[in-house]
């Protein structure tokens, strides 16, 4: 190579090089300016000023209120206990006043507070008046219902045949012992004691008087006095032995036992000390046996 042709290429060496550089140079040069222009345009972006952030949130809000408001599903209540537990079946209307429930699957009988009907199956009463009335009332009203008893601490909660003490209220709400009386199928009666529903009571039994309810209208003056129901357990009076007649030989006791049966006790008889006589009950002495058993008596089971 001669030294000409050596210049030439060191010149064309020379060239390349320069010729690359710039071209790195400019492709540099364009990235600078892409991501200059890129961060201007992202630090030029104005923001939202508060009143076009209110005006977002309202748009919102607005848009929120177009959706439809699923209201929840209520709650079921949660059992309680209801007055169906303390209804108790009645099973037999005895008469005016006097009902058998069930409760607990046993028999009990009731007898309504502060009432007295007239009488229709006493054994030593006859039938009397407005009594059968009465009594097919008390059976209009609860045969095949239910009831609700509440007892009355002042009377006892037994009488001294056993029976219950209570006022009865039909499942419908109905207040039988009051309505007896304010409808004229019954009497207001107290006994010794002063009961819960007395001054109640009384007030309808004067409005079905004057109103010539019931039994005020259809029976005599005579009749419309109160019987004597059977006393309750408290207090309970003493019993009054009868004096005997002025025969010395009347000395059988004709007692009655607390299903009404009659029963005459002999001296030597295995109850006859012990058994009492209540005239207010009917119950009496006999000279004989034959008198007894004529009067519808019948000798004690334990007498020999």
């Amino acid at each position: 190579m001669n030294t000409s042709e050596s210049w030439c290429f060191s010149l064309s060496g020379d060239l390349m090089k320069k010729v690359y550089y710039v071209a790195l140079g400019l492709v540099l040069l364009a990235l600078g300016l892409l991501v200059g222009k890129t961060s201007s345009d992202q630090a030029t972006t104005p923001l939202l000023n508060q009143s076009d952030q209110e005006a977002a949130v309202s748009a919102t809000a607005v848009s929120l209120s177009l959706v439809p408001t699923l209201k929840p599903t209520p709650l079921l209540p949660a059992p309680t206990i209801t007055d169906e537990l303390l209804l108790y079946p009645v099973t037999r209307v005895v008469d005016g006043d006097t009902i058998k429930i069930s409760i607990d699957g046993k028999e009990e009988t009731v007898r309504l507070i502060g009432v007295d009907t007239p009488e229709t199956v006493d054994p030593r009463k006859a039938v009397q008046c407005f009594g059968i009335e009465a009594s097919k009332k008390t059976k209009e009203w609860l045969t095949g219902r239910s009831v609700r008893i509440e007892t009355d601490t002042t009377q006892g909660e037994r009488d001294k045949y056993a029976r219950l003490l209570a006022y009865v209220y039909r499942n419908d709400g109905l207040f039988v012992n009051k309505e007896l009386v304010a409808q004229g199928f019954a009497h207001e009666y107290t006994y010794n004691i002063p009961y819960k529903y007395q001054a109640d009571f009384k007030e309808v039994e004067r409005l079905a008087r004057e109103g010539g309810k019931g039994l005020w209208t259809a029976c005599p003056v005579g009749e419309v006095a109160p019987n004597n129901p059977p006393a309750q357990s408290s207090p309970a009076p003493a019993s009054v032995s009868a004096s005997a007649p002025s025969d010395s030989s009347c000395t059988i006791k004709g007692n009655i036992n607390s299903s009404g049966e009659k029963i005459y006790h002999l001296p030597g008889c295995g109850s006859y000390t012990k058994t009492t006589i209540e005239p207010a009950r009917g119950e009496q002495m006999f000279c004989t046996e034959a008198d007894a058993q004529q009067a519808g008596w019948r000798k004690a089971l334990n007498c020999s």
